[in-house]
């Protein structure tokens, strides 16, 4: 009798200290978990084009928007990274860039197009009101969805960006002016000569490589980095970017105008019309002059405009923590 009690308590002690330790197990994978920020990757079918997602963090939606046009959400990373901690980020390459389709007809590509991208993204993704981030040319992108999905949203972030672009090229006219006799003169003299059909068969659908280290890596080069250059930087390698979109959007005459698709962009009339918390971004040397976020400010009636010291078009590269605090501090 007394070694079935005994065996009856032993098997009682061994139970409570198995289910203690999955107790505990279960307690240390959770506590784990809140510490792993897993990438949700995946295409989006925007209307018959397949527009390329990576989703990881967590709090409420922060969908950001890369420049270019025709460059990636790569160079977000890793520097926009630490919002994952208390917001859900969502980069997407916009159409023909990155990893997302690349379209055999190039008229397709246009910021009206884009803009249903981005709202097929959000509705695929069950996003529900989110937060737009756009930077450069995304700040385009992003301006446009705004006028027209305003009621999507629940703030916006503008980062070194431009609401027109007949001021952006007045921009571009007195950089040129700034530059060394030198420099001006090569750089003119390519662009008279055409940048586009030059060197190997390989090389005829893209800038020279002495046009790209002229005009990226002397002539934009201190609008670009000022307090914290980015050393891998590489003119050259900085040509690795949808062509055909690039020069349907900004044109096949040169950094220094833009006369493609994207000349229709004239949004200052239309600014007031924004009634969403608005952040407006830029650097104090930047490419998209200072001037041009001012007027904006102005234009979106309660906007908050921070100039970054020190900084260039990267600003985000060039002023990490000051970046990640002004995004944080605005949408708190």
């Amino acid at each position: 009798m007394k070694k079935i009690i005994y065996l009856i308590i032993a098997i009682c002690f061994l139970s409570k200290v198995s289910f203690s330790q999955k107790e505990t197990k279960t307690i240390a994978t959770k506590t784990s978990n809140n510490n792993v920020y897993k990438i949700q990757q995946g295409f989006v079918d925007a209307n018959g084009v397949m527009i390329y997602y990576e989703e990881f963090g967590k709090g409420k939606p922060l969908m950001i928007v890369h420049g270019g046009p025709g460059a990636s959400h790569d160079y977000f990373l890793p520097y926009l990274i630490p919002l994952a901690k208390k917001y859900k980020l969502i980069f997407i390459d916009e159409r023909g860039s990155g990893q997302s389709e690349k379209l055999e007809d190039a008229s397709q590509y246009t910021v009206e197009n884009m803009v249903e991208d981005v709202e097929s993204v959000r509705k695929a993704l069950d996003l529900g009101k989110i937060t737009l981030l756009g930077h450069s040319y995304g700040g385009v992108l992003a301006q446009a969805y705004a006028l027209k999905y305003q009621k999507n949203l629940t703030h916006l972030i503008l980062c070194s960006t431009f609401p027109s672009t007949s001021q952006m090229n007045e921009v571009f006219v007195k950089m040129k002016e700034k530059m060394s006799p030198e420099l001006r003169d090569k750089i003119n003299k390519m662009e008279k000569e055409g940048l586009f059909g030059h060197g190997k068969d390989y090389e005829k659908n893209r800038y020279t490589n002495d046009y790209m280290i002229a005009a990226w890596g002397e002539g934009y080069f201190p609008y670009l980095y000022q307090n914290h250059p980015d050393p891998n930087y590489d003119p050259v390698a900085n040509g690795i970017m949808s062509w055909d979109l690039y020069r349907e959007m900004w044109g096949s005459d040169g950094e220094f105008i833009i006369d493609g698709n994207l000349k229709s962009v004239e949004y200052v009339n239309q600014l007031h019309t924004i009634k969403i918390p608005t952040l407006i971004t830029c650097g104090d040397h930047d490419e998209c002059d200072p001037s041009l976020s001012k007027e904006m400010h102005e234009k979106i009636s309660g906007s908050e405009l921070v100039i970054f010291p020190k900084s260039g078009h990267m600003t985000f590269v060039d002023q990490p923590n000051l970046f990640i605090k002004a995004v944080e501090d605005f949408l708190h």
